[in-house]
């Protein structure tokens, strides 16, 4: 496949196109870019510092992909932005490398990120999440696979996201949100598994009834964490879904999203 360069986009020497990608009017490409096979850049966005992109990714008009840390402790030191396949940018989404030498962000492969979505500095996002219109996250925040952020949500700095959780909009997150959970509110309060989102995700009938189980005995029966979890292990229901879950509130270092109820 051809590569298709419109003659008023702008590509500093030094840039890596794949085959087949396509740069539109006004976009820009920096001089430390490559970019996999079959990328699109619409008329207007920019990608640009140590930036590597897989194959297959679009970037709508006005995305802004691999700028410098907005931290203020960052001094230009080389930093990096890996994305990898597949992935779709919409209008104005920001990205940032990560502060401190040699330091990277990660994106996944399969993500939607809707318009004005703001990724910032040392992120790490995984594969097949969703972030609405106006999802905002702050440095070093960790997001698995499969998560979906509903609009105008914002994550607090280094908070982790599990996977297969569920943001509701306009949610305030200060602490780790449990994998396959559903949380909302100003602060951020557990409301119950994700289970729709489960069941869309093809999630077996035995694994989601362990998980409502689980759930039970840490979340609504008035446990604290550490009691939640020594019930759930003299239960027996430890299945991988179910030991996920246990592993991710064992490593929490800011504390787990609860319910408003919950200890």
């Amino acid at each position: 496949m051809p590569t298709l360069v419109h003659p008023t986009a702008i590509l500093e020497r030094g840039a890596v196109l794949g085959d087949g990608v396509e740069v539109g009017p006004y976009a820009f490409v920096g001089a430390e870019v490559r970019l996999g096979d079959g990328c699109i850049l619409h008329h207007h966005a920019s990608v640009t510092g140590k930036t590597e992109v897989g194959p297959g990714n679009e970037f709508f008009p006005f995305s802004s992909i691999g700028q410098k840390s907005q931290d203020l402790k960052y001094r230009g030191e080389p930093t990096f932005l890996s994305i990898g396949a597949g992935n779709c940018f919409r209008e104005f989404v920001t990205v940032n490398r990560a502060t401190g030498e040699g330091g990277r962000t990660v994106i996944g492969s399969g993500n939607v990120f809707l318009a004005y979505v703001h990724i910032a500095h040392d992120c790490v996002i995984g594969s097949g999440c969703i972030f609405s219109n106006n999802a905002t996250l702050a440095g070093h925040v960790q997001v698995a696979d499969y998560v979906t952020i509903g609009g105008l949500t914002a994550v607090h700095q280094f908070c982790r996201l599990g996977a297969y959780s569920m943001l509701g909009g306009c949610t305030k997150v200060v602490q780790d949100v449990p994998p396959y959970c559903l949380v909302d509110g100003n602060p951020a309060r557990l409301h119950s598994l994700n289970w729709v989102g489960l069941k869309r995700r093809g999630f077996a009938k035995e694994a989601l009834e362990s998980l409502r189980r689980a759930y039970r005995l840490l979340f609504e029966e008035g446990r604290n964490q550490s009691q939640g979890i020594e019930a759930v292990e003299r239960s027996g229901e430890l299945t991988p879904e179910v030991e996920n879950l246990l592993a991710f509130l064992r490593s929490t270092e800011r504390g787990v999203t609860r319910p408003l109820s919950g200890s």
